[in-house]
């Protein structure tokens, strides 16, 4: 059997391979490194996605989308009713419609209630809705937190990237007031 070669005396290809992104004319510009945030965040935001979905139907929840499961956690956050502008202002959601159709779907799911706080309509949790979301906590554990954890992964970093993310997103919403000016 042949001996595999040494990878650090190997000779360096005269052509690297780049960023990996989605959209080369995009990265060819003059942040590169953006580009990669970019495809990164879109693998992210879909794997994420399925992942909610999927979760929720193993903690016997059916038939939501990404955006319901998203409600929904955001309704249970805290044990307070929301308002509608309350989730749209958390998550940064401009397209209110689609929250208040996600709203609509949890309450005949049973999974949420509607109330009053003056002329304000609010969103509280259920008691189904609550036992919803701790067997997706449980699952998530389980499933996703777990295996996370033997990655050894440093927390502080994460929770650094993800304020820098957090930070990005606002650069994103400057530059798409500024599109929309155009």
């Amino acid at each position: 059997m042949p001996e595999k070669p040494d990878p650090t005396t190997e000779p360096k290809s005269e052509k690297s391979i780049g960023p990996v992104v989605s959209s080369a004319h995009l990265a060819s510009g003059a942040m590169p490194a953006l580009s990669e945030i970019e495809f990164a965040v879109t693998m992210m935001v879909n794997a994420y996605h399925r992942w909610m979905v999927r979760c929720m139907a193993a903690s016997g929840s059916e038939g939501l989308g990404p955006l319901d499961v998203l409600v929904l956690h955001s309704v249970n956050h805290r044990g307070r009713a929301k308002t509608l502008s309350d989730i749209c202002l958390v998550l940064n959601i401009e397209d209110t419609h689609t929250v208040t159709y996600a709203l609509k779907k949890l309450q005949k799911a049973g999974l949420i209630s509607s109330g009053r706080r003056g002329k304000e309509k609010t969103a509280e949790i259920t008691s189904s809705g609550e036992a919803a979301c701790m067997e997706y906590r449980r699952l998530r554990e389980a499933l996703l937190v777990e295996p996370m954890k033997a990655l050894g992964l440093d927390e502080n970093e994460l929770s650094r990237l993800a304020a820098m993310l957090r930070l990005v997103s606002g650069n994103y919403d400057q530059a798409a007031r500024a599109a929309a000016a155009m």
